[in-house]
């Protein structure tokens, strides 16, 4: 006989159950989630922090693509590429991988990235927490990823990460750069919170 207390724990076990990295792929809201820890964790943007990640997307794409850089990838790309952790699956909201990193037959290929992106962008919305985005900004430098943007829409100031090197805080005033993962990049960072029918500078 189980009692009360044994049938919330069996409750406890079922609301917890671990998922795999081939179980997300087939959910049929798979892209409202991450993986970690073989627990869903739900990714959701605001329309605000959406909108600002996608006019960055749309610079790097403008800046990458005549240049033959490399894949800039929107939001909804999964990564699976966590040295610690080979089930985790995290997703950026703009991404970039050098051309030479990645070929056509491994983009196509069937389930999450395995290949760290060179940079990856984070667009907070209201109810991300600080704790949760640094935890993240680690995880993406732990896998290799050189250069992490995490743009804050509410502040209009984007942070900086870079492996070994001290982060430091962009404002609008301020010009973001490339450096070495998109070199000859630039844009104004009050740029990317202009909304529509501001007229913008452009830039690179």
């Amino acid at each position: 006989m189980i009692d009360a207390k044994g049938d919330r724990h069996m409750a406890t076990a079922e609301l917890q159950k671990r998922y795999t990295p081939e179980e997300l792929l087939d959910l049929p809201d798979r892209d409202r989630y991450e993986l970690v820890d073989g627990q869903l964790v739900e990714h959701i943007m605001s329309t605000w922090a959406s909108y600002v990640a996608g006019e960055i997307y749309g610079k790097l794409r403008d800046f990458a693509r005549p240049r033959k850089l490399g894949w800039v990838l929107p939001e909804g790309t999964t990564y699976q590429c966590f040295p610690d952790d080979p089930n985790k699956v995290r997703r950026a909201d703009v991404s970039f991988i050098r051309l030479e990193r990645m070929s056509v037959a491994q983009a196509t290929a069937k389930g999450h990235n395995r290949i760290a992106p060179d940079l990856a962008v984070e667009s907070v919305s209201p109810n991300d927490l600080a704790y949760d985005v640094g935890e993240k900004v680690q995880e993406w430098l732990t896998a290799g990823v050189r250069l992490v943007w995490v743009v804050n829409p509410q502040t209009r100031t984007i942070e900086v990460h870079r492996v070994q090197r001290q982060g430091s805080i962009l404002r609008e005033g301020d010009e973001l750069d490339g450096e070495d993962v998109l070199s000859g990049f630039r844009c104004q960072v009050k740029e990317v919170f202009e909304p529509p029918g501001v007229a913008t500078t452009s830039s690179g």
